[in-house]
């Protein structure tokens, strides 16, 4: 295996632990699901996840992560444009 490979295969494994972690996270009510580490958490997960499986060829799975990113950037906008509308409000 050559250093390119174990790069690739770091990040894809990285991405898994980040992407889980998240969901773990989540599911224990540690984060709230438009928080913004969640949705960033969800989206450099799904960055790794682009890179690993565009390199090995998993076009269906490259595709699913560049759709999962980005939901994760859509929500991150809207909640700041909540979250600045809201404060732009305030007297």
């Amino acid at each position: 295996m050559n250093a390119e490979v174990i790069v690739i295969e770091v990040i894809g494994w990285t991405a898994a632990a980040i992407i889980l972690a998240a969901y773990i996270l989540l599911s224990l009510g540690k984060l709230e699901a438009r928080g913004y580490l969640y949705q960033w958490m969800n989206v450099i997960g799904a960055g790794g996840f682009i890179v690993n499986s565009g390199y090995n060829g998993a076009l269906p799975s490259a595709v699913l992560n560049v759709v999962w990113a980005a939901m994760g950037l859509f929500t991150l906008w809207s909640v700041w444009r909540a979250r600045r509308s809201a404060r732009a409000a305030i007297p």
